[in-house]
């Protein structure tokens, strides 16, 4: 699944819209009919409503840190999570006490420490595939994960703490 696919359904959700769904295994997956040609859509009302409590800030966090009833996952590539690589932000590493947990290896979700923890935050670079982990965690039967939407390069840029390895 791509990372552009999960943010949009979250983003969906997080604003109101709790009717949302990823198609798995793309257009080739859908079982239903399918038209050619152009449809007539009108236009609908959309009132956005942000739904509380599926972020974190970056302060919350990181008054968090330590706290054993956070899960803290790193949804990004192992080599930036461990440091060795960091193409896009000014430093390497992850946020303290983080466990890796590669958007690409996302379905299903780790057992059980990932799927059972008290609470659950994922985060990525920039809150876009962390939420590919997101969704599976949903699927998993876990909706209460949240999102630290800011990721590592808000946490990177901001000067707080960073575990390498």
């Amino acid at each position: 699944m791509t990372g552009g696919a999960a943010r949009l359904w979250w983003l969906l959700r997080h604003f109101g819209q709790d009717d949302v769904a990823v198609l798995g295994g793309g257009i080739r997956s859908w079982l239903g009919p399918l038209e050619r040609g152009e449809a007539e859509v009108g236009p609908v009302a959309f009132e956005a409503q942000p739904r509380a409590g599926d972020t974190i800030a970056a302060d919350e966090l990181l008054a968090r840190l330590g706290d054993e009833q956070l899960l803290l996952v790193d949804a990004r590539v192992p080599e930036r999570y461990r440091g060795d690589v960091e193409p896009i932000d000014p430093v390497a590493g992850h946020v303290p006490g983080a466990v890796n947990w590669p958007y690409t290896h996302a379905s299903p979700p780790p057992q059980p420490r990932v799927r059972d923890a008290p609470e659950i935050v994922v985060y990525c670079g920039s809150g876009i595939t962390a939420c590919v982990d997101v969704l599976a965690l949903v699927q998993a039967g876990r909706p209460d994960a949240k999102l630290y939407p800011g990721g590592w390069s808000d946490w990177s840029t901001r000067g707080l703490p960073v575990e390498r390895g």
